[in-house]
């Protein structure tokens, strides 16, 4: 999603009070369990590009901005006013440093939060207080600060439970992972190599003065993220928005795998698409592609997508782990199962998510995982490829999860994958070239191949 920081504000534009007072509520839903993208859905259309930016940065600074709440209140304040001030708190220029961040004057920040407050009910009659709590910060922000960030959450905004996983399964890396989560994803493009080359796709981004480098077959990373609509030939299906990580899927699966006679696959969990737009691009021969979803409006989004690409593949409303229910008895020559999981790879993208997942989602979902693998496996053929997938940076969800099913599955060998691309860490794998900033998501990649008889 683009980054959208409003400074100025002509009369008809909103104003930085009706941003902050949505964004407190966006902050508010997620707390209470809500999806972050649903709320945002629900702000009105004028509001929505500058509630979303702010939104998503003060959930990157949420664990920093509950901390200094906690300093500035002697008693906890409603859900309502913690979170209006936690959303200017993170927006104050003590705690926006970096590059990237939003800048606003202080005092600005402080009158308009006051506004925001006076402005809803359920915080009007503590606009007094939000106030005085926000002029305080301004007098003593770096001692405040430096009193926050001796709470780990704090520090790293991040839950305490997820700060030790990453630790526990990345020693040499999680400070760099923690780090990475906290500034926005680039935005990378795969180019529609059906419809044309990736240089030819790059010149015309050139042409639309949209500055972007080269990065693997397909790659492309723009130097600044525009709407999708402005992307040159993107309605007639020329390109494609998909993270870099996320792109080593369709070449995994397929390589060594071309040949005269159409290849039968599945792609198991396929929503939203992306994925299997990519191997009906990526493919030399002639694909028989069944995509499977257990939400019916989440295959209507693969339709539309392959609708755009002008591909074509069997897409079917069905959960994989229930193979009697859908599976026609014909063994697949390869397998794509890009699996549930805790999304602990995709939070620069989509930063509610540390705060909405639990320490005990994670042997969940690799339970789910496990019974995925298991249930799959069987309908592959001898000399086939199972392509396991998670973007995830959590071991039990991937290499975890990859050594128990080779240790189960004596006719199971891994391939060659990149196992854990990490964000923030330069080098995928080898699988792309030199010229990797590191700017992928947190993913997993095992390459699961059947011995033959």
């Amino acid at each position: 999603m683009t980054s959208h920081f409003s400074h100025a504000h002509p009369a008809s534009a909103p104003s930085l009070a009706e941003q902050l007072q949505h964004a407190a509520q966006c902050l508010r839903g997620v707390q209470a369990g809500r999806s972050l993208t649903e709320l945002v859905a629900a702000v009105p259309t004028t509001l929505r590009p500058g509630v979303q930016a702010i939104a998503f940065h003060a959930l990157r600074q949420a664990g920093l901005s509950a901390a200094l709440v906690r300093l500035l209140a002697a008693r906890a304040p409603s859900p309502a006013v913690r979170t209006l001030m936690q959303v200017a708190l993170s927006l104050m220029p003590a705690v926006c440093v970096a590059e990237a961040d939003p800048h606003y004057d202080a005092h600005t920040l402080v009158n308009q939060a006051v506004q925001a407050a006076k402005a809803d009910r359920d915080t009007q009659a503590q606009a007094g207080f939000v106030n005085a709590c926000l002029r305080r910060f301004l007098r003593e922000a770096e001692a405040l600060l430096s009193e926050a960030r001796r709470d780990p959450v704090a520090l790293w905004n991040h839950p305490a439970w997820w700060i030790r996983r990453v630790q526990q399964d990345h020693p040499q890396a999680w400070q760099a992972i923690l780090r990475a989560n906290n500034q926005p994803g680039g935005m990378a493009l795969r180019v529609n190599r059906r419809h044309g080359s990736r240089d030819a796709y790059l010149q015309r981004l050139v042409e639309a003065g949209m500055p972007a480098r080269p990065v693997g077959d397909d790659g492309l990373v723009l130097a600044h993220a525009v709407p999708v609509d402005r992307l040159p030939g993107f309605a007639a299906g020329d390109v494609s928005v998909q993270d870099l990580a996320a792109q080593l899927a369709a070449p995994l699966l397929l390589a060594g795998r071309s040949g005269t006679q159409p290849l039968r696959v599945l792609d198991a969990c396929a929503a939203p698409g992306g994925k299997t737009a990519h191997l009906l691009e990526y493919a030399d021969a002639g694909m028989d592609v069944l995509a499977l979803d257990k939400d019916a409006q989440r295959c209507t989004r693969i339709n539309d997508n392959l609708q755009r690409l002008r591909l074509s593949a069997r897409v079917q409303h069905a959960d994989a782990a229930r193979a009697a229910e859908w599976w026609d008895g014909q063994a697949f020559d390869a397998i794509l199962l890009d699996a549930p999981c805790t999304a602990s790879g995709i939070v620069r993208r989509h930063p509610d998510v540390r705060w909405l997942r639990r320490d005990n989602d994670v042997p969940q979902l690799s339970q789910q995982q496990r019974v995925l693998l298991d249930t799959l496996w069987p309908l592959l053929k001898p000399g086939g490829r199972l392509l396991y997938a998670t973007c995830s940076v959590f071991r039990a969800e991937g290499s975890d999860q990859v050594k128990a099913f080779l240790e189960r599955h004596s006719d199971a060998r891994a391939g060659a994958a990149p196992g854990h691309l990490l964000p923030g860490l330069a080098g995928l794998g080898g699988q792309f070239n030199d010229n990797d900033p590191g700017e992928h998501d947190g993913f997993f990649y095992a390459c699961l191949d059947k011995s033959t008889p």
